[in-house]
């Protein structure tokens, strides 16, 4: 299968977030493989829709990042997260902002009800990485990005870097 373009800050459609996804059939089927391909090939552990310009709450995730073990992939259609608990800091990177990592406060325990790839309802409680990874690709699916999520200080430390990625959006 071809590899989706994974879309790189400022990209606009980073900012638009997802529409509930309503058909359940072989092209989501189908896309949700894609996007763990392309997540993959990009060397990451998580993907939504959104960075790839797809306009639907549909995130993939590996958590371990490792392609040889897929009972680790978790394929999450119109999630919400139902409970939270505590909160915790901890530095994260994402594929739209390649060569950036900072501190990002998340929260620690959450539960998340979700759709899987039959439309089936389905309930996944989380903690520490695997729900930092949630977290980091459910805000893609409202249009918010790690940046946003930042302190003052790793704002001002990124910044040349964001700038050097707004130039190249401008010339290309």
């Amino acid at each position: 299968m071809q590899p989706l373009e994974v879309l790189v800050y400022p990209h606009p459609a980073l900012r638009r977030g997802g529409q509930p996804v309503t058909v359940f059939d072989q092209a989501l089927r189908d896309l949700a493989a894609r996007m763990l391909g392309s997540m993959y090939e990009e060397v990451g552990c998580g993907l939504a829709a959104p960075q790839v310009g797809i306009d639907q709450k549909l995130l993939v995730l590996n958590p371990s990042g490792d392609e040889s073990k897929p009972e680790e992939e978790l394929t999450l259609v119109n999630p919400k997260i139902t409970k939270k608990k505590g909160r915790e800091w901890d530095e994260e990177g994402c594929l739209s902002f390649p060569g950036v990592r900072a501190e990002v406060e998340r929260h620690i325990d959450i539960t998340i009800s979700y759709q899987d790839l039959t439309g089936a309802a389905q309930t996944l409680k989380a903690n520490g990485w695997l729900a930092r990874v949630i977290q980091h690709e459910m805000d893609h699916l409202e249009g918010v990005l790690m940046v946003d999520r930042l302190s003052t200080a790793d704002k001002l430390r990124v910044r040349p870097e964001l700038e050097k990625m707004e130039q190249r959006f401008a010339r290309s």
